[in-house]
């Protein structure tokens, strides 16, 4: 469907699930790579593909054509799992304030929350809010503690947070309501590398938890992905 005079929306199921979001990326990536004429931006969510384009410099209906053939190719494919990118996490303590209320929200120990929010292998189904902010699921459901009833101002870069089924890691200092159970030295976005975004549309991601000197900011500062 439209979106007024520049921008085209797809949209799949309407539901939060690995498999729809596998075809939104699918889609995506093929507009991403035909590099259509007058296509500006091309961006994917958990269940819809936005693509913006330049009506004055843009054919279309040859648009629409290609998003219609892209989309029906998209049904077709099946999810490809790719290797996790692992996030180094220290949980608790100043760096995971709402931990304790996760707990108590499972009926469980602060550690057995950590167990639970580190194994999983997570799914990227989009970015958004502010640049590199990916929601990521699913959480287990026992920690899938609902959001804080009053948001916070100010939660610090690299915060870790669980709002019922996702969780994600705040790239910048800005306000938000998610259960922040601990932070990360890693950089989700940083303009000065070559790659801004550390993780994409698609990406899965496994968190570890970490501790004492192994929260080195400095030697992480790059957002480089290794295990100290």
């Amino acid at each position: 469907m439209t979106a007024g005079d520049s921008a085209v929306i797809v949209e799949f199921e309407e539901r939060i699930d690995a498999a729809v979001n596998s075809r939104v990326v699918a889609l995506a990536r093929s507009i991403q790579t035909a590099r259509l004429g007058g296509v500006l931006d091309v961006v994917p969510t958990f269940r819809s593909v936005a693509v913006y384009f330049d009506p004055l410099r843009t054919d279309f209906d040859a648009l629409s054509d290609r998003l219609q053939h892209a989309a029906a190719e998209a049904r077709a494919v099946a999810a490809t799992p790719s290797a996790p990118i692992r996030i180094p996490v220290w949980y608790g303590g100043a760096f995971g304030p709402d931990l304790a209320e996760v707990a108590r929200f499972a009926g469980l120990t602060e550690a057995e929350v950590i167990a639970r929010h580190s194994a999983p292998v997570y799914r990227v189904f989009m970015l958004g809010f502010v640049p590199g902010f990916a929601y990521m699921g699913t959480v287990d459901p026992t920690i899938a503690a609902p959001r804080r009833s009053t948001p916070r101002v100010k939660v610090p870069s690299g915060s870790v947070g669980v709002a019922g089924g996702q969780t994600g890691v705040y790239p910048a200092e800005t306000p938000g309501g998610w259960q922040i159970v601990g932070r990360t030295p890693l950089r989700p976005f940083e303009l000065s590398r070559a790659e801004p975004f550390l993780l994409k549309a698609g990406d899965h991601v496994q968190f570890y938890p970490i501790v004492g000197d192994q929260f080195d900011i400095a030697g992480w500062q790059d957002g480089r992905i290794a295990e100290k």
